[in-house]
């Protein structure tokens, strides 16, 4: 007897009921760039179909987000000003803990997480406090305690430690025993940030993250990130970027079984429009297939800034 493995493909509706990983628009966030101002909708040069809003504008598009079918965003924000120690970043007053509140109040079932992270509103650009030209890792903990706080009580539902110092989670778990913590416990010193550190204004004004973001040749030190996060009170792992780790989350979903999230970063969604732009791909298959392999790897849910167009054309 011979085995047709084809005979499960004959039919789209037949492909559909076999399909493995499936998409949905639940299982993406959407990034949001949110600054000062009103009326503000200042397009990002390398994310084509990305923009910078402001608080107004971006209620507008969260509205319009949650009619996709897309349930969750999070906030990345633009400071009007910045200093050494990055207090904008925990000000009661400050652009997220506007741009959270309002989206709370216009769109109250939209669920919202937050960055929690110094890099946007430091003036020399790194993400935490200095001792010199290093980033003091024990002394940024308590200041990313404090944002972290500062977005809860404006209403935040997810809080997203991005700058990878040491201890963080079990400091913020510290500080927010019931808020849901997604740690960033897998990012890499990534050249796939680029179009993002234009968008967030975050560019470091001198050196690099190697020290605290993760070799792009290590596995296992991923997967002993992951595992202390875990210990400190992480609710769900994240690896980003996406695309260049598929085998760091295929191997993480399997050893922890946690849930799972995956950056599609800014890099990875520069080159598709790039090349969609010059017809080069169509960028519409591509972009469902990139998403796919990322589900299929292991990921529960997507940050990516595809997440309206992918929901509109899933449904």
């Amino acid at each position: 007897m011979k085995t047709r493995l084809r005979n499960l493909r004959q039919t789209p509706a037949l492909r559909n009921l076999v399909r493995e990983a499936a998409l949905a628009p639940t299982d993406f966030v959407m990034p949001y760039f949110v600054r000062t101002g009103k009326g503000v909708r200042s397009p990002i040069a390398s994310m084509p179909g990305q923009f910078q809003f402001s608080v107004d504008e971006l209620v507008r598009e969260c509205r319009g987000l949650k009619k996709s079918g897309v349930e969750s965003i999070i906030l990345f924000g633009i400071p009007g000003r910045k200093d050494s120690r990055g207090s904008g970043a925990y000000a009661r007053g400050g652009i997220v803990q506007q741009a959270t509140r309002a989206v709370k109040d216009a769109v109250p079932d939209l669920l919202v997480m937050t960055d929690v992270c110094m890099c946007e509103y430091t003036d020399h650009g790194h993400c935490g406090l200095l001792r010199g030209r290093e980033v003091d890792n024990d002394a940024t903990l308590p200041v990313l305690q404090k944002i972290a706080v500062s977005h809860v009580e404006a209403g935040a539902d997810v809080v997203a430690p991005s700058g990878m110092m040491d201890g963080v989670v079990g400091a913020l778990r510290e500080a927010l025993p019931r808020t849901t913590i997604l740690a960033y416990a897998a990012k890499y010193a990534s050249a796939f940030y680029g179009p993002f550190r234009q968008a967030a204004e975050s560019a470091p004004r001198f050196g690099d993250r190697a020290t605290y973001q993760m070799d792009v040749a290590n596995a296992e030190e991923a997967l002993r990130e992951i595992d202390l996060d875990i210990r400190e009170g992480a609710d769900i792992i994240m690896v980003k970027p996406a695309l260049a780790y598929l085998d760091v989350l295929r191997r993480a979903k399997e050893k922890f079984g946690w849930p799972m999230a995956a950056y599609n970063v800014s890099g990875e969604y520069a080159m598709v429009k790039a090349a969609g732009e010059r017809g080069w791909i169509d960028e519409r298959r591509i972009i469902l297939e990139i998403l796919t392999s990322i589900k299929r790897a292991g990921a529960d849910f997507i940050l990516t800034y595809f997440a309206r167009g992918a929901a509109e054309w899933i449904t």
